[in-house]
């Protein structure tokens, strides 16, 4: 009886406790209290959470930077090909410019017939002029030969071997090109020089040489045609004492900056010097 009613006492204050909580609890008085607990837990959380996230990054950090570092290798390649692609498509433009400008300028003089080579190497000498070509006798080509491009006069062909030849440039200093001013209707001997200027020799003092007067070739002593385009007249240089002038000319063919010239292959060069007199 005592054990009954013992458990009917307790199983009453429990449910007093219990509906005693719910009402405070339903009356706002743990809300303080919630709220302390429920800030605390959110804190604890993220605080955990940081660390957790921070011993991930640490883990992780090495195999990312590799995968960083590989990547930007790869990155690095993918430009270098992109720079290469398009320096090469710069050249095939350039290229293709050039190859226009020689076509017209070969069907604006049909008198000659022409064939284009490309410029492989040039002479390491300082003091010496000349060019190599892609192109020897295989293709026809034959010492004296001239070499033009669109603008003018390049030289004219000095050695030939099966698959190459070497170009004298009108620039070296054992050239010498017959020319004629075209404005004076004279003719003079154009030299070149160990430093690349090209000159006027042997200009009668009579003759008025005006700055800006085009040079032609003059097809004089067999060794070019007729008015090819050399340069223009830059500087003239007249003193009473001497017998000639002489004429600085500035060339209208850039020589630094030759990739492809044209070889005038009908024109068959006359060797007079068995003709000159004996000094």
């Amino acid at each position: 009886m005592r054990n009954l009613f013992s458990r009917t006492l307790q199983t009453t204050i429990i449910f007093l406790i219990v509906g005693g909580v719910m009402a405070l609890a339903l009356g706002g008085y743990f809300s303080s209290a919630s709220n302390v607990f429920t800030g605390s837990l959110i804190n604890l959380q993220a605080w955990f959470s940081s660390r957790f996230v921070a011993v991930q990054d640490f883990i992780t950090a090495p195999r990312d930077m590799a995968s960083l570092r590989q990547r930007n290798i790869e990155l690095e390649a993918d430009n270098a090909e992109l720079q290469a692609q398009v320096i090469q498509l710069q050249q095939q433009v350039g290229e293709t410019e050039i190859l226009a400008a020689l076509v017209d300028f070969s069907r604006a003089r049909p008198e000659n017939t022409y064939r284009a080579a490309a410029v492989i190497g040039r002479d390491p000498s300082p003091f010496l002029h000349y060019i190599i070509i892609n192109r020897g006798s295989n293709d026809g080509f034959l010492r004296g030969m001239p070499v033009v491009t669109d603008q003018g006069l390049v030289g004219r062909i000095d050695a030939v071997i099966a698959a190459a030849a070497r170009v004298q440039l009108i620039t070296d200093p054992a050239s010498n090109v017959n020319v004629r001013l075209q404005n004076a209707e004279v003719e003079a001997s154009l030299v070149g020089s160990v430093t690349g200027d090209v000159t006027l020799d042997l200009i009668p003092q009579d003759v008025n040489i005006e700055i800006g007067d085009l040079v032609l070739t003059s097809g004089l002593g067999g060794g070019y045609p007729p008015d090819l385009i050399i340069g223009q007249v830059v500087n003239v240089r007249s003193r009473d004492f001497d017998l000639f002038q002489q004429a600085t000319i500035q060339p209208v063919v850039d020589f630094n900056h030759l990739s492809i010239v044209l070889v005038i292959v009908n024109f068959k060069p006359v060797d007079i010097t068995p003709l000159n007199p004996l000094p």
